[in-house]
């Protein structure tokens, strides 16, 4: 009996010792920063990084530096234009993700003052939603001032802060031409940012000064900044716009640094090929006389602007 009970007592120890041996190694595991083991306990391995601390109204990473080219796009359009506004919002928003750290290129829907209650409804809710409507203090028009008080009413409506330019270039385009945009960024690149007029140059191939065709144009800020001030265009704003915009750039010695980009730019391939006319390329920058939805969709199944959609059940095609 005597022995019987020195084994039990023996045995009963053991037990115990086991215990709180497996319950300290388990707590060197869960816990090892707190005994400065990690590195025995992942046998050499480097230790996991720490969670970053939470700071209460804190940044959590510095914002993107800003792109280093900035351009915005202003689309000409009227208020109750909602079906194209939709098609043309969509169209450039499927490009914006190839243009991130490499461009800026803002695209704004360019209205006159809202004239109907509908328009103050619908037109608003778009604002609200999308933030991309630019609306002037002027009755719709096409050749009575609008591309006028589209430039001229820039510089202080949205004039960059500390003298910073808020963008390098601004487009004067309408609702039926479609720009890829990742091409007119790397053709803008190697192009001069001051006193810079660019376009699909009319008449085509002359060394006349001419003018852009009204398709769509670029000018460098210089320029906008300079419209805003200038009599000149002031007292010339009447009349076909993309020729008034020529005739005071070669009135005033400005635009000098003209890029025809002919023939990235031009129009729908319908009919025979002429000077502004051809078969779709694929370093295109822009098409024109996108009238009606068939040559959009022509225009973006070319581009292969639905060409990432992912098939299913629900979308086989």
């Amino acid at each position: 009996m005597e022995k019987f009970s020195v084994t039990r007592a023996s045995t009963g120890a053991f037990v115990l010792l086991l215990t709180v041996s497996l319950i300290a190694v388990i707590f060197l595991i869960v816990y090892p920063n707190d005994l400065r083991l990690q590195s025995i306990v992942t046998g050499g391995c480097e230790p996991r990084p720490r969670r970053a601390p939470r700071f209460v109204g804190a940044v959590a990473s510095p914002s993107p530096p800003s792109p280093d080219l900035r351009v915005l796009l202003g689309v000409l359009t009227v208020p109750d234009a909602y079906e194209r506004r939709s098609l043309v919002r969509r169209a450039y928003l499927l490009q914006q993700p190839r243009l991130v750290g490499k461009a800026l290129v803002d695209v704004r829907f360019v209205l006159c003052n809202l004239t109907k209650e509908e328009q103050r409804v619908l037109v608003t809710m778009e604002i609200m939603l999308y933030g991309d409507i630019m609306i002037l203090n002027c009755t719709e028009n096409v050749n009575d001032g609008k591309t006028y008080n589209y430039f001229s009413s820039l510089p202080r409506a949205i004039g960059g802060a500390d003298d910073r330019r808020p963008y390098d270039y601004v487009i004067k385009t309408d609702d039926d031409t479609y720009y890829r945009l990742g091409n007119l960024a790397e053709t803008l690149r190697t192009l001069p940012r001051e006193d810079l007029y660019l376009g699909l140059h009319v008449p085509c191939h002359s060394t006349e000064e001419g003018f852009m065709s009204g398709m769509g144009y670029l000018l460098s800020w210089d320029l906008v900044e300079w419209i805003s001030t200038s009599e000149l265009a002031r007292k010339k704003m009447i009349g076909p716009e993309d020729i008034m915009v020529g005739a005071w750039m070669n009135e005033a010695g400005r635009g000098r640094n003209r890029v025809d980009v002919n023939p990235r730019m031009y129009d729908y391939p319908e009919g025979p090929d002429s000077c502004y006319r051809h078969a779709f390329i694929p370093d295109t920058i822009a098409v024109h006389k996108l009238k009606n939805n068939m040559k959009w969709a022509k225009t973006l199944q070319y581009f292969n602007v639905t060409r990432n959609l992912e098939t299913s059940n629900l979308s086989p095609y």
